[in-house]
């Protein structure tokens, strides 16, 4: 850390922060999040946590882009407070919970820090909710379930994605009484809705002359190099690529430029409308993914083509997409499962599984009404948890 600027920056930016943002001696319910993907999936939970408990919120983030995505979000809302996490820092933990009364500890999905569970469990209840245990963490868990198995023990409730994962954590220690299954609160998730006229005009601002729209969003090292030769098999196509992290922009630039492919990048094109004749638009930009997705013909879904495992199937599907996905779906697992249960995407594997899909889809088009019913019988994750809640 003393030799890295960037990790020394990270660390300090946390451990000393200042806390008074926070009202002092008045009722919190902490919400601790990873990044922005659990930013976004908290949505309507933090909305029925306000109605329901009529408590002041605190949300900690660990990463960057995450407390940006949350400041964001809610800057505006007298109620709601973002502090960056302070790394499990026992110290800076203590400074808080004397600082403010905390009566809910909720982390979402499997954010296990010791020293906020134990030190927690001395001041208020925690829940974890839309927990979940992946493929590739369940062995490394299993052989800290001697460590992981006490802290557990000083959980209130473990409201899970799945029994698959509601299995896993009684497994690792849990006590089977206290897990409960409320579903995915992705379900639960409030996308945007784009008119006709953004649609359009997004569609002509990017140059997109009738060629059709080729979304490949969060998409991660290594596989962008999959989907530029995928391209290159395609006609009259405009290929979007969103990675899922800002600082690979150059990476992807320079594999573009090897590739001999003409492109331009959206910030770019922002301050120069006129840009054009680009084969390849890169987004380097954060929150414009989903109005992408919505003026796609083809969407690819990113870090499923590589050993990370997956990122949301649900916001393409959403606008009326259906996702093309690659082989690793640890993080999306049950989801995924239901998707290609019901024909509403697709699962690839090489090249030409790409290119044979992506013929498919155009001759096959899935029914826009059944992604609706989708989505329909898959909500009411957050209900469920908030009436756990109540309970306990």
């Amino acid at each position: 850390m003393l030799f890295n600027p960037k990790k020394l920056k990270f660390v300090t930016q946390r451990l000393f922060q200042d806390i008074s943002v926070l009202k002092k001696n008045e009722t919190y319910i902490w919400i601790h999040c990873s990044s922005v993907g659990e930013i976004n999936l908290i949505d309507a939970l933090v909305k029925k946590l306000k109605n329901t408990f009529n408590q002041n919120i605190l949300i900690t983030v660990f990463t960057d882009t995450g407390y940006e995505t949350a400041i964001n979000k809610y800057f505006k809302d007298e109620k709601i407070s973002i502090l960056k996490f302070p790394l499990d820092d026992i110290f800076i933990l203590k400074k808080i919970f004397n600082y403010i009364n905390v009566s809910k500890i909720i982390l979402i999905e499997t954010e296990i820090w010791p020293n906020l569970i134990n030190l927690g469990s001395k001041h208020s209840k925690i829940f974890i909710v839309n927990g979940r245990i992946s493929n590739k963490s369940f062995p490394r868990y299993k052989k800290i379930s001697w460590i992981l198995s006490p802290l557990f023990s000083k959980i209130t409730g473990f409201f899970m994605q799945s029994q698959e994962d509601k299995d896993r954590i009684i497994l690792l220690g849990a006590n089977e009484n206290k897990v409960f299954i409320t579903g995915n609160l992705k379900f639960d998730i409030s996308f945007e809705a784009f008119s006709c006229e953004e649609i359009s005009n997004l569609k002509k601002f990017i140059k997109f002359n009738k060629r059709k729209i080729f979304v490949a969003g969060s998409t991660r090292e290594g596989e962008e190099a999959i989907l530029v030769d995928v391209f290159k098999n395609l006609k009259n196509t405009l290929l979007v690529i969103v990675p899922r992290h800002l600082e690979r922009i150059e990476e992807v630039e320079n594999l573009l430029k090897s590739s001999n492919l003409t492109y331009q990048k959206l910030t770019d094109l922002e301050l120069n409308p006129s840009l054009e004749n680009f084969q390849v638009l890169i987004v380097d930009k954060m929150g414009v993914l989903r109005k992408f997705y919505s003026i796609a013909d083809i969407v690819f879904v990113g870090g499923t083509l590589v050993n990370i495992g997956g990122h949301s199937l649900l916001e393409p599907l959403f606008y009326g997409k259906p996702p093309i996905f690659g082989p690793y779906l640890q993080n999306v697992k049950d989801i995924s499962k239901e998707i290609l249960k019901l024909n509403l995407g697709y699962k690839i594997n090489n090249k030409n599984d790409f290119l044979n899909t992506i013929k498919l889809l155009e001759t096959t088009p899935v029914s826009k009404n059944k992604i609706k019913e989708f989505f329909k019988d898959n909500q009411n994750a957050t209900e469920k948890t908030i009436k756990f809640m109540e309970d306990k």
